[in-house]
């Protein structure tokens, strides 16, 4: 069975680094540029005694550690290669990181919501010209943090999660300049609670998605967009396949798509030609380029045997 058993490219130790991997510097520089802002805002939230800074500061932080914590998933994940026993690196600590930052996006975004309550209730004094000079700081942090992650988050989960937890902050300096702008031009105290409830219902439907999305990983499905049934079908449509079985389909972590299959093939058919077919088409036509396939004879001395799972 060895001459008709294979893979496509594969992913080595020289070119294995995920599509969270080569933004690593960038969120390095994220890290950097919250510590900045949230640093800002404690010192002048503690010095003014300014609770809308204060509680900015506590969210920025959160999102400072989840980032941090994806700096340190990714780089797990890039060193793990030379250990034998970890056959697939540790590529899914980037998944486990970004399940956890969704969660933390959900405590966050219920903080801001509870404080947010509470303030209805009985709205404090802010001081307003230390609020917006602060507030024009963090967003300027924020804005040049999202930028840098825009482009990598629609290539890693992981850096979604980051992208998401800056997006957030961002959102959060925004909300509490105009609240600042609000109560240094009009007085008005209302502005702080009614802009923290805009910005928590924001973030939980985010938080969600990239829940949503890290479980999918996880659990193995098949990654959005892919039909299973078309890749198997087209497969029984190579030249000397009768028919295609055991078929899985998985994503390892960001940009890193699996699959393998076994092809029983007709009588008389070449297993090498049909195994350079058949990695050719799931490359070419489904992005598919590590896929391990076992060709195997229709009856005989070879056949794979039917597992119970």
């Amino acid at each position: 069975m060895g001459q008709g058993h294979g893979h496509g490219h594969g992913i080595s130790p020289a070119d294995a680094t995920s599509a969270s991997g080569k933004h690593l510097r960038k969120l390095w520089i994220a890290v950097a540029l919250g510590l900045v802002t949230f640093v800002t805002q404690l010192v002048v939230g503690l010095s003014t005694s300014s609770l809308a800074l204060l509680s900015d500061s506590a969210h920025v932080f959160t999102d400072v550690l989840g980032i941090l914590m994806a700096v340190i998933a990714i780089t797990l994940a890039n060193k793990a290669h030379n250990r034998p026993e970890r056959t697939f690196g540790m590529y899914r600590a980037e998944v486990f990181a970004a399940l956890f930052n969704a969660v933390l996006l959900f405590g966050v975004a219920g903080w801001i919501l509870y404080e947010a309550a509470g303030r209805l209730s009985d709205p404090p004094e802010v001081p307003g010209l230390p609020v917006v000079i602060v507030a024009l700081v963090g967003l300027a942090m924020n804005v040049i943090a999202f930028l840098l992650l825009r482009s990598g988050a629609k290539e890693s989960i992981n850096v979604r999660g980051a992208y998401l937890e800056v997006m957030a902050d961002m959102l959060g300096s925004i909300g509490v300049l105009v609240s600042g702008l609000l109560t240094l031009l009009f007085g008005w105290r209302y502005a702080d609670p009614v802009i923290g409830v805009a910005i928590g219902l924001f973030v939980l439907p985010r938080a969600f998605n990239l829940g949503r999305h890290a479980i999918r990983i996880l659990l193995q499905h098949a990654p959005a967009g892919v039909d299973v049934d078309a890749i198997g079908l087209a497969l029984e449509t190579l030249p000397g396949v009768k028919e295609s079985h055991d078929l899985h389909v998985w994503t390892l972590t960001s940009g890193m798509e699996v699959a393998s299959a076994h092809l029983t093939t007709e009588r008389g058919a070449d297993p090498t030609a049909v195994l350079a077919s058949a990695q050719t088409l799931l490359a070419e036509k489904f992005d598919l380029e590590h896929a391990t396939l076992q060709v195997e004879p229709a009856e005989g001395e070879g056949r794979c045997r039917e597992l119970p799972w």
